[in-house]
């Protein structure tokens, strides 16, 4: 996990509607940064809607919401549409962000072993630097844990 005070690695991603974005778009913005397994699976749905819900606060503190998994912009899209999803949604299939904020980790789930994303948050701040950074976060938790630091 990458921590607080590091400069967060720049990406390149296309979100839900094929629009790339950049770190450096954001810049004047604290960025809630949030990596979770997949689109349309309880834990990931709980935290998206979370932010959903809880998204008009986050922008009156000029705060943008990023979700980043592997799912494809197809798959992001329709979770987007199932969900009424207010926030971008990026799509790293290839993994490079994904590694990049160290998130792409050996789990071991029903006593199996596979790499995947561990569910991670981070709060990077106006000037591109981590000012805080979650990992195992409590996916129906976060949204409000995150808020709450801003």
């Amino acid at each position: 996990m990458l921590t607080e005070g590091t400069k967060a690695p720049d990406f390149t991603l296309p979100d839900q509607n094929g629009t790339v974005h950049s770190l450096k778009d954001y810049a004047g913005k604290k960025i809630i940064l949030y990596f979770y397994p997949k689109d349309n699976t309880p834990g990931c749905t709980k935290q998206a809607c979370g932010f959903a819900e809880l998204y008009p606060q986050f922008t009156e503190k000029n705060a943008v919401i990023l979700g980043v998994s592997k799912d494809g912009v197809a798959s992001h899209k329709k979770f987007e549409n199932d969900f009424n999803l207010p926030f971008t949604l990026l799509a790293d299939t290839e993994l490079k962000t994904i590694k990049d904020y160290d998130v792409w980790r050996e789990k071991i789930m029903y006593g199996k072993k596979s790499m995947g994303i561990v569910r991670t948050t981070y709060l990077i701040d106006e000037k591109g630097v981590i000012a805080k950074a979650f990992t195992n976060v409590k996916a129906p938790e976060n949204p409000a844990q995150m808020l709450a630091e801003l």
